[in-house]
């Protein structure tokens, strides 16, 4: 429950900062924030999935382009649900969904919930020694 407290926190701070930066993207309030943000929480587990396995000839040719389109049309369907919650077109949703998704990763950074193993790097007195023997080709006989 903490996790999914933290993280609908962390939206709604992104959908915030997208209503401050993106020109056409307004809220008329903090609860119109948290509800849109908890929206498109939902929408993104349940529906975004889906979008994603459908289009992924489109992902595939575009080198993952296509995937700002689905989120730029998951915020407009988003817009369509929540009355407070507007979007002036493709265009803005497009750059909303590039702020939020910035925002969240760099906010889940700071407010991370559970320790997530980093990445170390080890120098050779700590790393056990492999006996073994490689065979390539050009030993063969």
């Amino acid at each position: 429950m903490k996790e999914f407290l933290i993280r609908w926190l962390v939206t709604s701070l992104a959908v915030l900062g997208a209503t401050w930066i993106v020109p056409g993207v307004t809220c008329d309030g903090n609860g119109t924030v948290l509800i849109a943000a908890l929206l498109l929480g939902i929408i993104n587990a349940l529906i975004r999935p889906i979008l994603l396995l459908l289009s992924v000839p489109f992902i595939i040719v575009t080198m993952g382009f296509f995937i700002l389109v689905i989120n730029a049309l998951l915020i407009l369907l988003v817009s369509k649900i929540i009355p407070g919650f507007h979007v002036n077109g493709f265009w803005s949703a497009l750059f909303a969904g590039i702020v939020i998704g910035f925002f969240n990763w760099f906010l889940g950074r700071l407010f991370r919930t559970r320790e997530e193993p980093s990445p170390t790097v080890q120098d050779g007195a700590s790393m056990k020694p492999v006996y073994g023997r490689v065979v390539s080709e050009d030993s063969q006989g």
